[in-house]
């Protein structure tokens, strides 16, 4: 059967593949230490459950309208102006099966053929990949680590052209945990304003930020922006709650009305108990919320210093989310069992065959002198992963 040229221009996502993989490992009953989900390993707040409870035995399990119920809008609308100072009506909210799918519905009702969406890497593995499906260009922005991973306001200007319909930013980022501080991004949204082009801003790391930063994007520092971004978040990050699939678009309602067009034709509405518990989740008490950063600072700390202490491998202090992006350059070049370690590919081969360990190539990330290992595990899983990191490194040639 002849496949489209769309599908076969993607791939799989690593980050899910490896996942897999990893725990089809654990299932022959090999000793997996995985650090390639995205993932918080703190269960969804009792009362946000509760929410789900109650609206299951009172009956909330029909369709309701495709971008969301009013209750669940106005919750948006309220943390979107407790929290970032925007102001929103319902008309410019549309809720959908987690933020991949408000991402993938906006790009499919603004970007097409000749089209180009500047993408600064390292980047989520799903942007590029996202854009291509709709036949735009993704135009990668390459940073550098030794300047933080960070956007620089010249190299965006120079990157933005005429075709340029987009620009995405991630802070904090995936999958470098990459953040702006909010003199840095009102100096991007500037160049974004001026050049009159769209920014998507993805917050979906929003609450998760560390040593006392303060969160910002394009659309809360600077007033001409307000107009020109569509901010996407969701629940799954800050409140645990990855598979209840909840995401959301606020922006143009022009925009919200087509990307809600297109999601009556491709999922319809989410999940009307996840709906009711997204109510909680934004209105209820936030405790989680502090008592996860905590946590996952602990562990960035850890991390971060044990990676530092492994020969042929540095690491950069990340400023938010819940990832660590190494440079593995150290490694490279270097052989195990007679085979050279040429690629991330190679040295995420080696950790899983000889260290029981699983993270994701940098390369899927755009950067092919890195791994990614993501921190939303256990203190104790990182400190035994990171022992076999250590002792399988001492033992290349």
């Amino acid at each position: 059967m002849k496949l489209t040229a769309r599908i076969n221009s993607i791939k799989p996502s690593p980050t899910l593949a490896i996942t897999m993989k990893a725990n089809a490992l654990r299932a022959e009953g090999r000793d997996i230490i995985g650090f390639g989900a995205g993932e918080p390993d703190f269960d969804t707040p009792d009362n946000v459950k509760q929410a789900a409870i109650r609206a299951i035995n009172e009956g909330f399990t029909k369709y309701t309208p495709v971008g969301g119920i009013d209750e669940l809008k106005d919750a948006i609308i309220a943390k979107l102006q407790r929290d970032n100072h925007l102001s929103y009506t319902r008309a410019q909210i549309c809720v959908s099966c987690g933020a991949k799918h408000t991402l993938y519905n906006l790009a499919q009702v603004l970007f097409e053929e000749g089209d180009e969406v500047v993408i600064p890497s390292p980047y989520w593995v799903s942007y590029p990949d996202i854009v291509m499906l709709t036949g735009a260009k993704a135009v990668i922005l390459k940073t550098r680590a030794s300047e933080g991973f960070k956007i620089q306001p010249s190299e965006l200007e120079t990157a933005i052209t005429d075709r340029t319909r987009a620009v995405i930013i991630n802070s904090p980022s995936n999958p470098s945990g990459v953040a702006y501080s909010p003199a840095e991004v009102e100096k991007l949204a500037a160049v974004i304003a001026r050049k009159k082009v769209l920014a998507i801003s993805d917050d979906i790391y929003e609450k998760i930020l560390y040593d006392g930063l303060d969160f910002a994007n394009v659309a809360s520092v600077h007033p001409a922006m307000k107009e020109l971004t569509v901010v996407v978040n969701g629940l799954s990050k800050s409140h645990a709650m990855t598979g209840w699939r909840i995401g959301y678009a606020a922006g143009p309602a022009d925009i919200i009305a087509a990307a809600t067009k297109l999601q009556s034709q491709n999922t319809s509405n989410p999940t009307s108990i996840a709906q009711k518990a997204s109510v909680e989740a934004l209105n209820g008490d936030q405790a989680i919320v502090g008592t996860m950063v905590r946590e996952f600072e602990k562990r960035r700390n850890v991390i971060v210093e044990r990676l530092n202490a492994i020969p042929g491998i540095t690491c950069m202090t990340p400023q938010g989310a819940f990832y660590v992006f190494p440079e593995i350059a150290g490694l490279l070049g270097r052989k195990h069992d007679g085979k050279v370690l040429t690629t991330s590919s190679d040295v995420a081969a080696w950790l899983l065959d000889a260290a029981n360990v699983a993270v994701i190539p940098g390369g899927e990330f755009g950067h092919d002198d890195h791994i990614r290992l993501s921190y939303a595990t256990s203190m104790a899983n990182i400190e035994k992963g990171l022992d076999r990191i250590r002792d399988a490194a001492l033992k290349l040639e």
